[in-house]
């Protein structure tokens, strides 16, 4: 079986244990979301989700649903 797992990060407004606990049975129930965190010691409140088969997309509209902010995280510098 091939290993199509991928790994997403996320700017978010989740800051904060109850926020979690909000987003929590949304992501837990999207399919294709193997394993999510919440570093809510970054200034950008970085959501890391390990993907099987989700999309960028389809993660940022389950946030939204939760009903926060979320954006992606582009990685190396910008110009």
């Amino acid at each position: 079986m091939e290993n199509n797992q991928q790994e997403f990060q996320f700017k978010t407004n989740i800051n904060c244990g109850g926020c979690i606990s909000t987003v929590k049975p949304f992501l837990d129930q999207a399919e294709g979301v193997r394993q999510w965190r919440v570093d809510t010691a970054s200034p950008n409140k970085v959501l890391t989700v390990l993907s099987e088969g989700i999309s960028p997309q389809q993660i940022i509209e389950t946030v939204q649903k939760a009903g926060f902010k979320i954006d992606t995280l582009h990685s190396g510098s910008s110009s």
